[in-house]
């Protein structure tokens, strides 16, 4: 072989092993359809966490913020995320690897059989922490699936009911300062332009509210209100380290720094740390 294909063929594999070591500590996974995209964070993570996201439909950009905002936290803090939009691969072998879930904006339907019923152990043996983000208390019958029964109890026994289609800025009360989710967050602090879901009732009664939304501030002023509406809970009937955050529908919420500030102490207490 010529000297000078020699050295092409060096130089190819050499740009490609450097391809490899550099996916390899990027900080992510990212699972679509059961093929692995990228792997990152593999040197003993502080922690693994799984991330079931949306992937069409109106929260699109939110996720996608989300994940960069998760992508740079997780190497900042020196734990592991992998991502998957849908829930074919979960059962509980799966969710064995993973200290922590974030459904971010992921619905509570049409999740396959078996998965539904893995998330359902993994929270009520503890097995790991839970986060939920807004789109994961849709909660009723939608797209020809019944409601998850078992879901909206874990939420306080709640179903949606409507939500503010043209969006209002809204200030959240935080009620318990003392909680470690709350750590640092200024109360109130402002919401911008959500939708600001309804349900039947209050999940108060069934649930450790940790922040509601004051329905008077809505900016602009709108009639779909529930009186009491908490907005960030956590229901400590089950074993599993669980938090909703209701707000997240937009990527602009990726700015606000009481949001980060929120999801951030979310994350590593729902996890244990």
């Amino acid at each position: 072989m010529p000297v000078k294909t020699n050295r092409l063929l060096f130089r190819v594999v050499t740009v490609w092993l450097l391809m490899i070591f550099a996916n390899d500590a990027s900080g992510a996974r990212d699972i679509c359809g059961g093929g692995v995209i990228s792997d990152t964070n593999r040197s003993k993570p502080a922690f693994a966490a799984l991330v079931l996201y949306e992937g069409g439909g109106h929260h699109v950009a939110f996720s996608k913020a989300a994940r960069v905002w998760l992508d740079s936290l997780a190497a900042k803090k020196h734990f592991a995320v992998t991502y998957i939009n849908n829930t074919e691969v979960i059962n509980d072998d799966y969710l064995k690897q993973f200290r922590l879930f974030i459904q971010l904006d992921y619905p509570p339907y049409g999740w396959k059989p078996a998965a539904a019923a893995a998330f359902e152990r993994y929270i009520q043996e503890g097995r790991g922490g839970w986060i939920g983000l807004h789109h994961a208390t849709l909660l009723g019958e939608f797209d020809g699936f019944p409601m998850w029964d078992w879901f909206s109890a874990f939420m306080g026994g709640i179903r949606f009911t409507n939500y503010i289609p043209e969006f209002a800025n809204g200030k959240v009360i935080v009620e318990d300062k003392k909680h470690p989710v709350m750590k640092g967050i200024t109360s109130p602090f402002i919401i911008n332009k959500e939708e600001w879901y309804t349900y039947n009732k209050s999940p108060r009664p069934q649930v450790h509210v940790l922040a509601s939304v004051d329905e008077s501030s809505y900016v602009p002023a709108s009639d779909r209100k529930m009186g009491d509406h908490p907005v960030v809970w956590t229901n400590e009937h089950y074993k599993a380290r669980n938090i909703y955050i209701f707000m997240g529908h937009g990527p602009g919420l990726l700015d606000n720094p009481a949001y980060l500030q929120l999801f951030e102490n979310a994350i590593f207490w729902a996890a244990g740390k």
